[in-house]
């Protein structure tokens, strides 16, 4: 099936986009972000506990212009837009940075949709932060692979177990939960303040996220809870795992244009040798190499975000290709960004530093470079 020569692109879809430039643009200026997130090293890295800081005022204004309600279909109180407006608001989002939970919130409320539990859509919509529960501490990306176990009990079910890797943990008030049952996996929506729940942040590198692990000690759900039943929540998050892919990947493509962009901007005010060190190929030859990567990667993220809804047989391909072309794409913008920098590139003070973490740390989300090839691999050979 073909898809749209515009890929989804009509004017409101590009009005959406263009709002969030202008936003984001003059809402996380770099200094504000080097503020918030990156103030000094020892409160970074050297506290008890790593600071997960956010701006929520920003989120209330992302809520009151309907970014949370994007994705949520229209019967569940949302706005029921194209893949392609939730995936251009996630390359802008990486473009900046910002710290959000946001991203974290789309993924999980392209679980729930695919599961069509629209009574929690209804809560994201109107500005419920959510995040997905659902990897076990091995770091399995296998929907039916889960460290919570679903345990029936007089009174209902209790859930017991661990779910790693958890993003913005700590911004969420909403969890979605897969869980082992005698039937199969199954999934549940659990305040992040329940009895029970206990949320372990991790020390990552990534200073723009945070991310966590979350323990459930014998958590109560009720059917109200149940967002897929026994053996329905694998089915969910299969489904919705090439959105979640081309989300990560629309974000490495944000970042990963800011990091040219930026360091562009530097080749032509740094000055060697009586200079610009833009002048030299060993420079100018590796920015057009970035520039020609991202590009890829855009068009394969593109293509996935359509395909998502005009021919969803074959958005898994494409959105593994997105997220292989992004992580690649990412990592190389990061590498340069770095070294054409030069010896101010590897400091504190050069912020580039910041994007080079969140670019390592969507690298691995839901599976680097390598693993997607390898489910591409799959994919094509079933059929085959």
């Amino acid at each position: 099936m073909a898809l749209s020569k515009d890929l989804g692109f009509g004017p409101d879809e590009q009005l959406v986009r263009d709002q969030a430039k202008k936003l984001l643009r003059d809402s996380v200026p770099v200094d504000k972000l080097r503020v918030l997130v990156a103030r000094d090293h020892h409160e970074a890295y050297e506290t008890a506990i790593q600071p997960a800081s956010w701006d929520e005022n920003l989120w209330k204004q992302m809520v009151e212009l309907g970014w949370t309600a994007l994705a949520v279909p229209e019967s569940a109180g949302g706005l029921g837009m194209k893949t392609i407006v939730s995936v251009a608001l996630a390359e802008e989002l990486g473009r900046v940075a910002v710290p959000s939970p946001l991203p974290a919130t789309l993924a999980a409320t392209a679980v729930l949709k695919a599961a069509g539990a629209n009574a929690w859509l209804e809560k994201i919509a109107g500005g419920e932060p959510a995040t997905l529960a659902i990897t076990p501490e091995s770091g399995s990306w296998e929907p039916g692979d889960t460290g919570v176990e679903a345990r029936a009990t007089g009174g209902g079910v209790t859930l017991h177990g661990k779910a790693a890797f958890v993003q913005d943990a700590r911004k969420a008030r909403l969890l979605v939960v897969s869980a082992k049952s005698p039937g199969g996996v199954a999934l549940y929506v659990v305040p992040v303040d329940a009895p029970g729940v206990t949320v372990t942040p991790d020390r990552i590198v990534d200073l723009t996220r945070d991310q966590a692990t979350v323990t459930f000690d014998g958590v109560n759900v009720d059917a109200k809870s149940v967002a897929a039943g026994e053996g329905k929540g694998a089915a969910a998050i299969t489904a919705a795992t090439p959105t979640i892919l081309t989300l990560l990947a629309a974000d490495a493509c944000g970042a990963a244009e800011w990091q040219l962009q930026t360091t562009a901007e530097y080749a032509k005010s740094r000055v060697q040798f009586e200079r610009p060190i833009g002048f030299f190929q060993a420079v100018k030859h590796p920015l057009v190499n970035v520039m020609l990567g991202i590009d890829r990667a855009r068009s394969l993220t593109y293509a996935a975000a359509c395909a998502i809804d005009e021919d969803p047989s074959d958005a898994p391909r494409l959105a593994r290709m997105a997220k292989a072309a992004a992580s690649d794409a990412g990592a190389f913008a990061s590498d340069r960004s770095v070294q054409l920098h030069g010896g101010i590139g590897f400091t504190w003070e050069c912020d580039v530093h910041l994007w080079f973490k969140r670019q390592k740390h969507t690298e691995q989300l839901f599976g680097n470079a390598t693993y997607q090839r390898a489910q591409l691999a799959r994919i094509l050979e079933a059929a085959a």
